[in-house]
């Protein structure tokens, strides 16, 4: 049988709702004035999207857009003004518009790194043309792969239970301290409660690469991956400080990995030197860089060694 020590304070259930309700309504007052309704200018269909710099770029999914080139944007104080779109990039579902004119508001992209399972996430957009709308959860996975919808595992993706809806597309997933963690961009029809979200460190390095190039060229070498803590005893032998890591959960076959020898179940500790401590590191360290090139990956497999594997990645079509 428990015993209740009668010295601790009672916990305020009312304190904590407020403080909860409190913080989502601060992220709201920060990140809100940033979202703005998409439209695709000659076509049907809407979505949201959030501003990301004082002078209009605008955040979007890609299949907001699709492939127009020119979308109607309007922000909640009434402004309404066209967009051109920047670039696209049908890997991570992500676009980039600018709009024709200075947006104002404009809301900071934060450091997925960061997320752990159990914070707070926020969605703001526009579902089912209920404008502005705001729904709440908790972050309940992170790096998730799911296919895009060129058939490519899509990486880095956040699993939330905030309430996604038709519309909802584009629009900015947000932490307690408001800054965009992710970009909303799917939910499983006939599942309750799981949605899905770009995770922001990916969204950064696709803004990136589309204002430097216009694009986004990547290395592919057929993977999926969860971002998952690293096992102390694995740490140690591989003589790293890192926390987490990237364990393989599908190996495509005859692609890249498989032909090195990747197996489910590896842990990848590294690439060509460099640490992996989450999926956004994979992402971001297979560029286009690395297309056709000896690329040395670091793991620890599941034969419970550490091993280093030779992959030559191919060009994501």
């Amino acid at each position: 049988m428990g015993f209740i020590d009668k010295n601790l304070a009672p916990v305020d259930d009312g304190a904590l709702m407020d403080a909860y309700s409190q913080s989502i309504a601060a992220a709201v007052d920060v990140v809100g004035p940033a979202v703005s309704r998409i439209e695709r200018v000659g076509g049907r269909g809407h979505g949201s999207g959030f501003a990301i710099s004082p002078d209009g770029l605008i955040l979007t999914n890609n299949h907001v857009v699709e492939d127009a080139k020119l979308v109607r944007i309007t922000t909640p104080d009434g402004l309404a003004t066209e967009g051109r779109v920047l670039g696209r990039d049908i890997d991570t579902d992500i676009a980039l518009v600018r709009a024709n004119t200075s947006i104002g508001n404009w809301a900071r992209l934060g450091d997925s790194k960061r997320l752990r399972r159990g914070h707070i996430a926020i969605a703001i957009g526009n579902p089912l043309g209920f404008e502005w709308t705001v729904t709440a959860g908790i972050v309940s996975a992170l790096g998730r792969s799911m296919r895009a919808a060129n058939g490519y595992l899509m990486d880095d993706v956040i699993q939330t239970d905030a309430a996604l809806n038709p519309g909802n597309s584009g629009g900015p997933l947000v932490s307690s301290n408001g800054e965009v963690i992710g970009v909303n961009t799917a939910v499983i029809q006939g599942a309750q409660s799981i949605a899905f979200a770009v995770a922001s460190n990916t969204a950064n390095f696709v803004v990136s690469e589309i204002l430097r190039h216009g694009r986004v060229r990547r290395a592919f070498i057929g993977i999926a991956g969860d971002t998952i803590e690293l096992p102390r005893r694995i740490a140690r032998e591989a003589g790293t400080t890192q926390k987490t890591s990237v364990r393989v959960r599908r190996v495509e076959a005859g692609g890249p990995a498989d032909r090195a020898a990747l197996a489910e179940g590896d842990y990848i500790l590294a690439i060509d030197g460099k640490p992996v401590s989450g999926v956004d590191d994979i992402v971001r360290l297979l560029d286009g860089e690395k297309i056709g090139r000896s690329t040395e990956i670091l793991v620890f497999s599941v034969a419970g060694r550490i091993e280093m594997r030779t992959v030559l990645p191919l060009a994501r079509a």
